[in-house]
């Protein structure tokens, strides 16, 4: 078995389409039978909306059309309009976490029909995954699209996604392709990381990682679109959308976050790692800022000796997850970005020992985390992606001793403070 394991013999092709086949037609039987069996059109069999999360980006939507900008980013009158639109006085509720220019996306779905913006917002972010997917691992990958769609269909993420209406795959599309095309189209991804900005808690590492590789150039666009959608975002909505946003995001960091309202079983970050574990708001957030610059050191490390860019990416798309206090499940559709970078290297290169079963074991996860954490605590999503980190980071350095790799920075990091001067 260990050997099997070593080598991956195990995941044979016919395992490698024929699991995630059985994954998502088992997913989607589940998902058409919560969603067929609810008490109105709009909820599903246990009561909620159908989608769950889209539900707080629909009726934001809704009330920015409305011409109610302040009330959406109020809880107590973003919540009595989801449940009179529903009109389900009881129903489960769901916040609008975002800053002022994505209302734009929540504004144009609210113009159609709850169902049918639901099935336009995910259907066009799950193509552009597949089609951002399928760029990562284009090169090293030719005559293997067939296996790329089947692995990115039945991605467990995909289905957590799915059911929760979420924009996890809009988050994973401008992440992977950000890193794509840093090297060879660095204003578009400048512009794809600045988009990002949406869910500004997984750029906490992007700035390091193109300051130290000296991506001047895509820094310099991620500024000017995040500057760009906020002053446009000033203009339409008025300064005071501005107040409204910082008012409805200490109630998502004090509620949601540091409480716990929306389970600790979902957050898969050090952070509720900790808070789940009894301990202190302080001590939880010490636990994250350890391990946020753990990650963060390591990904410096991995840029300055000129690690292959394959492996900076993923390590950087594992290391958006890692750094933040708030990443739920369903935000683990980012891990499909680490995965398909890693393969697109080791296809080339060749796989290292115990990657194969490391890479399904990432893949994997995101179905059985929620479940594991919640039946035993165990933080199993969390624990995945630290081993698939560390290991993303012993591989950027196979191969070269430390007395190389350590010129190598010293090298690189000179060179990098000059050329950030110069600029």
């Amino acid at each position: 078995m260990r050997e099997a394991l070593r080598s991956g013999s195990w995941l044979t092709p016919e395992r490698l389409t024929t699991y995630p086949m059985m994954i998502v037609a088992l997913g989607l039987v589940g998902l058409v039978i919560s969603w067929w069996t609810g008490d109105t059109p709009l909820t599903d069999r246990f009561g909620r909306p159908i989608g769950t999360d889209f539900a707080g980006v629909y009726t934001a939507g809704r009330m920015l059309l409305a011409g109610d900008t302040a009330g959406l980013f109020d809880p107590a009158t973003h919540f009595a309009f989801q449940r009179a639109f529903f009109g389900v006085p009881d129903i489960e509720v769901y916040g609008w976490h975002y800053p002022p220019f994505f209302l734009a996306i929540a504004a144009f779905l609210a113009t159609l029909p709850y169902i049918p913006a639901l099935i336009v917002w995910q259907a066009s972010t799950f193509a552009l995954y597949v089609l951002m997917l399928q760029r990562v691992v284009a090169a090293a990958s030719a005559g293997r699209d067939r296996t790329v769609m089947i692995l990115a269909v039945g991605f467990p993420a995909t289905l957590v996604t799915l059911a929760h209406g979420h924009n996890a795959f809009l988050s994973a599309v401008l992440l992977g392709f950000g890193l794509l095309w840093l090297d060879r189209r660095p204003i578009l991804a400048g512009m794809m990381i600045g988009l990002l900005a949406y869910k500004p808690q997984f750029g906490l590492v992007l700035p390091l990682v193109m300051a130290l590789g000296g991506h001047w150039r895509a820094i310099c666009a991620a500024a000017a679109t995040v500057a760009f959608m906020c002053v446009v975002s000033t203009l339409v909505l008025g300064t005071e959308v501005w107040s409204a946003f910082l008012t409805g995001a200490a109630f998502t960091r004090e509620v949601v976050l540091e409480q716990g309202a929306t389970g600790w079983y979902k957050i898969q970050s050090v952070f509720s790692a900790a808070r789940f574990f009894g301990g202190s708001i302080g001590v939880a957030y010490a636990a994250q800022a350890v391990a946020t610059l753990g990650v963060l050191a390591a990904l410096a490390a991995m840029v300055l000796a000129g690690a292959d860019r394959r492996i900076v990416a993923a390590a950087t798309a594992t290391a958006a997850l890692l750094a933040t206090p708030y990443c739920l499940d369903y935000d683990m559709a980012i891990l499909g970005v680490a995965i398909a970078f890693t393969a697109a290297h080791a296809l080339e290169k060749g796989f290292a020992p115990f990657e194969i079963s490391l890479l399904a074991l990432a893949w994997f996860v995101p179905l059985a985390a929620r479940g594991v954490k919640m039946t035993t605590g165990l933080p199993l999503g969390l624990l995945v992606m630290f081993a698939l980190f560390c290991f993303l980071v012993h591989r950027g350095f196979a191969g070269r001793s430390l007395a190389s790799v350590l010129a190598a920075i010293s090298t690189r990091a000179s060179w990098s403070s000059a050329r950030g001067q110069l600029i």
